[in-house]
């Protein structure tokens, strides 16, 4: 099984998390293409950098052409409004909403963008749907945080640096960066205890201690501690994508560490190495073999069937690992629907709520299960038909099953008039010539 772990010694913020990932492996392509899929005027830079001594990968965003955060500085310094020193990441954390504000704040917060507009920005942009769910889901979390804290609708809620062009490009970017590693399987996500720093920051609404009140509402539940430096150590980005992850936390699991990328914040303080560790490998087997997957299962007998269908769609599309729909006879003999979803454990919770809300369920039962899965690669071959994809689950590297991709077949069959199965025979057959099988 594949595991990553981060390493919070010196908190979290969206552009640590981007590097680290990208010091780990993620090209830089991926999120050059989603800055550029966002039609926000952004773009992407990445440069090696010392943090203490520590070799460490800074993602900088630009907005036309110049880095988004340092602009940003200079339009609050210029507009007198507050300025996070206490903030070790280089991010402020402000928001505005429908009331309340005097008109230095609104004049402040002119650019702030709502949660609605985010969400029509995201749904708009070429990305695969996988992260659009998971960057509008980031975004929902901040803004429940904050229209928690204020005691007003989420839809009132104006995010101002958060829904400022570089904390959505690494909010989204962050998604796309997980999304690819996903592509070769599932990652369980560990991670330590979390350094949220300590002192006071300067902001709207006074001077508070840290972490701010948002920060601190995303981070319930999450083991956090205060050390080393008096400076504002986890952004709200940084809370709400460990929120996202959902990890779980602890000592470094034992794992065979293939790769560590070190994400660099935006100061650098004297001493003090201000960096996000990550570490990417394979489990080490300790435990009976299998990784731990959670299944939701509810029976329904009242639901429209177009509805079950559509949820049955959806939760794949939201993280889940399959779905299934099975007949069953319930109480008084009625005809029902046994839906059952299986997904990670750190999606559990978020799927199981999506349950509720689409279906009309009283009840999900949840359990946890092992399941052992093959390795999958994919291959090309040539066959008469054209370039046919070739999907191998393997086991300890041995080709255990060829399935050709059946779209790519059909779209063959059809252009060359030929029955289907005839493609797919030909795919495999070419496949176990090209290698000696």
């Amino acid at each position: 099984m594949r595991v990553a772990y981060l390493d919070c010694f010196a908190g979290i913020s969206g552009d640590m998390f981007l590097g680290a990932l990208v010091d780990a492996g993620v090209p830089a392509r991926v999120l050059e293409e989603t800055a550029a899929a966002l039609g926000i005027g952004a773009t992407v830079r990445v440069e090696t950098v010392d943090r203490s001594g520590v070799r460490a990968t800074k993602v900088h965003v630009l907005e036309d052409g110049v880095v988004a955060e340092e602009a940003a500085a200079k339009a609050h310094e210029h507009s007198h409004e507050h300025s996070h020193e206490g903030d070790s990441h280089g991010h402020e954390h402000t928001h505005s909403h429908s009331h309340g504000h005097s008109h230095a704040e609104k004049r402040a917060h002119v650019h702030g963008r709502s949660l609605g507009k985010i969400r029509e920005l995201i749904e708009a942009a070429e990305l695969p749907v996988a992260v659009k769910v998971n960057a509008i889901r980031t975004f929902e979390l901040l803004g429940a945080a904050e229209a928690k804290i204020h005691n007003v609708p989420v839809e009132t809620i104006h995010f101002h640096e958060v829904g400022a062009v570089d904390a959505i490009v690494d909010i989204v970017g962050a998604c796309a960066a997980l999304d690819y590693l996903e592509q070769s399987g599932p990652i369980a996500w560990y991670c330590s205890a979390v350094n949220v720093g300590s002192g006071t920051v300067e902001c709207a609404h006074g001077t508070l201690p840290v972490p701010a009140p948002a920060t601190a509402d995303l981070l319930r539940g999450m083991p956090t501690y205060a050390a080393h430096i008096q400076k504002e150590m986890v952004t709200p980005t940084g809370a709400a994508l460990l929120r996202l992850l959902g990890p779980k936390f602890g000592e470094q699991p034992a794992m065979r560490v293939a790769s560590i990328g070190y994400g660099a914040g935006g100061r650098n303080p004297s001493g003090f190495a201000n960096v996000l560790r990550v570490s990417l490998g394979e489990a080490v087997n300790e435990e009976p073999e299998g990784e731990v997957v959670t299944v939701l299962e509810t029976a329904l007998d009242d639901l429209n069937p177009q509805v079950l269908a559509m949820v049955s769609e959806q939760v794949l599309l939201r993280g889940a690992l399959d779905a299934m729909l099975s007949p069953v006879v319930m109480k008084k003999g009625r005809s029902g629907t046994l839906l059952t979803v299986l997904c990670r454990p750190q999606d559990a919770t978020a799927l199981e709520d999506y349950l509720f809300r689409e279906t009309s369920t009283l009840g999900v039962r949840r359990r946890e299960e092992r399941r052992t899965v093959l390795d999958r690669r994919h291959d090309e071959v040539t066959t008469p038909y054209g370039v046919i994809r070739v999907k191998l689950g393997l086991r300890n590297g041995e080709p255990m099953n060829i399935a050709p991709e059946f779209e790519d077949c059909r779209s063959a069959a059809e252009a060359h008039q030929v029955p289907v199965k005839q493609v797919i025979q030909a795919a495999i057959s070419a496949w176990t010539q090209e290698n000696g099988l």
